[in-house]
């Protein structure tokens, strides 16, 4: 066989089919292209999900003729200045998003520079460029697609229906728009705008126009129910928003994230926001979150990938550590809060047919349980009958005499007024009520405490009276034995006992009196999925999250009014408290407008 040189034509057409995938990608390029440009305005216009017509206009700074010839050229460039590939600091760098988007469709463009007088076209068909030729257009650049892909049809054949394509497209606009605040975006569809943002004024300080934006995009739910993070650490600064615990998705869909503005979905940062959770969440679910990292250019290599949605970082153990430590933080400040879809789906268990709004698992709060306690709460607190009407009420749940009313001082979570079931806290607050899972409640407190005495004194032991002989699976056996040192600095004193059986000899204090052979059993399913890729410290959440629920006070025990206003109390002042370990809601608050709307009083 004779080597040979394939064609330009060729080459530009396999060069688009890598950057080039589908509508979604061309569009992610022109837009791209605009926000380099210093555009305050993007509007895209689609037709057919992009598949016969893209038009991308904007108002930045635009090209004269020379310019305009040059732009559809392989491998032409203004972002390069110094042909430094390690710095790297605007979002298109190759020059071949508009020679690729040319060899494979009809494209169109118009510029004129802020400055000039005139404006230049030029038409690139399957490969094919005409000379620039005068036109009208005001300062700025108008680029046109049609037929994409006509030159190469096998491709048409991988792609999706017409919506499925606009999706992906419109999808592309909203991520680059999260991270550009102070820009104009809309896309425009059969005359019909299917996305509209305003421009954030620039009077709004960068963190209230990014929130301002994050609400446009992610709703009005998101803006809500999300903590800020600002963190900074040897020249790297990550900001944005992460959701509360309980505000989580079946998905990781909303986690959005972003370094040196560009969009990215790389495993390294969502490996990262994975493990920041992973003491609050339960493992099939997902936080919401947007964050934004910026480094410096030499730091990170955005050259990795033709669609530049990955990226390599130079320090990899930094990088995770900053978001996985800022995350952490801002999740501890946000104290005993639970996001707003809690009470959302309380209230929907009142109405037959209405799903809870927010991401919980099927049935979280559906159960017949939880509705029968929560209408019992209710209607505790609903005002008395008129005289003569001759209903029998309901007793009215004990308040223990040592509790003085409701003052407008008392703790956000408010005052224990009785108990449910032995199980939930009904507690009255100035404006409302809330009701307190006390298992859940106390897990997360043990929870907080044991890591708060490893990481200060270390955890204190307790000696059985009597050893407790805990007999198990070999291989489990074989797994608490060879983890017994990390075990014992986590309090629980382990020993071998013969191939099938180990004994417990001490317990951690924080756990008062415990089922240690529920415990032990427990643990080894626990060492179990996290293999030995982890060391236990690595993974305390998981481990000690686990005794926690051993030691904490279960469902069904009866409290004092003492016990559940300390419950209440010590919720208040504990970071992480409103969830417990496997991240389902402590609590649910009811605002008195929602119990008054259940009654038809509003």
């Amino acid at each position: 066989m004779i080597v040979r040189l394939l064609p330009p034509v060729v080459v530009n057409r396999i060069a688009a089919g890598e950057v080039i995938e589908r509508p979604a990608a061309a569009v992610k390029e022109l837009v791209e292209n605009a926000l380099d440009a210093g555009a305050g305005q993007v509007t895209v216009t689609l037709g057919d999900g992009g598949l016969s017509l893209i038009v991308v206009l904007d108002d930045g700074f635009g090209m004269g003729a020379d310019d305009l010839a040059l732009a559809v050229e392989r491998h032409a460039t203004s972002k390069l200045p110094d042909d430094d590939l390690e710095r790297v600091a605007t979002l298109g760098f190759r020059g071949e998003a508009l020679p690729s988007i040319g060899a494979v469709a009809r494209l169109a463009i118009t510029s004129r520079t802020r400055s000039g007088d005139a404006a230049w076209r030029i038409d690139v068909e399957g490969g094919t460029k005409t000379a620039p030729q005068p036109a009208a257009h005001p300062p700025g650049t108008r680029v046109e697609v049609r037929d994409l892909f006509f030159a190469t049809p096998a491709r048409l054949k991988f792609l999706k229906s017409a919506r499925t394509e606009r999706d992906h497209a419109v999808d592309t606009v909203r991520r680059l728009a999260m991270a550009n605040p102070r820009v104009a975006f809309t896309v425009l569809e059969d005359g019909r705008a299917i996305l509209r943002y305003a421009g954030e004024a620039p009077t709004l300080d960068a963190a209230a126009a990014r929130l301002v934006r994050l609400g446009q995009v992610l709703g009005q739910a998101f803006r809500e129910n999300a903590v800020a993070v600002a963190a900074s650490r040897e020249g790297l600064q990550l900001t944005g928003y992460a959701g509360l615990p309980t505000y989580h998705r079946a998905t990781t869909a909303e986690q959005y994230l972003f370094v040196n503005g560009r969009p990215v979905r790389d495993k390294l940062l969502f490996g990262a926001v994975r493990g920041a959770y992973a003491d609050v969440l339960a493992r099939d679910r997902h936080p919401a979150v947007a964050l934004f990292l910026d480094v410096p250019p030499d730091a990170v290599d955005v050259n990795v990938h033709p669609a530049k949605t990955e990226v390599r970082f130079r320090d990899t153990g930094l990088v995770r550590g900053l978001v996985v430590g800022a995350l952490k933080h801002a999740l501890a400040a946000a104290g005993h809060r639970a996001s707003t879809t809690v009470s959302d789906a309380a209230l929907g268990a009142f109405r037959p047919g209405t799903a809870p709004a927010g991401g919980f698992p099927a049935g979280g709060f559906s159960g017949p349980g939880v509705s029968r306690g929560l209408a019992e709460a209710v209607a505790r607190y609903h005002a008395p009958p008129e005289p003569g009407l001759g209903l029998a009420l309901p007793p009215a749940a004990p308040v223990p005499p040592s509790l003085p009313p409701v003052p407008g001082g008392e703790g956000p979570l408010g005052a224990a007024r009785g108990q449910l079931f032995g199980t939930y806290i009904v507690a009255e607050t100035a404006d409302g009520l809330v009701l307190v899972d006390q298992h859940a409640a106390h897990e997360r407190l043990v929870h907080e405490r044991m890591k708060a005495a490893l990481a200060d004194t270390g955890i204190r032991r307790q000696a059985l009276l009597l050893p407790e002989v805990v007999e198990l699976e070999a291989a489990a056996v074989e797994r608490l034995v060879a983890r017994a040192g990390e075990l014992a600095e986590l309090g629980l004193v382990v020993e071998g006992f013969g191939p099938g059986a180990v004994v417990v000899r001490e317990v951690p204090a924080l756990l008062g009196e415990v089922d240690a052979k529920g415990l032990v059993r427990d643990l080894a399913d626990e060492l179990a999925e996290l293999g030995q890729a982890f060391s236990l410290k690595e993974r305390l959440d998981a481990v000690s999250g686990t005794m926690a629920c051993h030691g904490s006070v279960r469902a069904g025990r009866r409290l004092s009014g003492e016990e559940m206003n300390a419950l209440l109390r010590q919720m208040e002042a504990t970071p992480n408290s409103g969830q417990c370990n496997h991240g389902r809601p402590t609590y649910v608050e009811l605002k008195r407008a929602d119990i008054e709307r259940l009654f038809g009083r509003r």
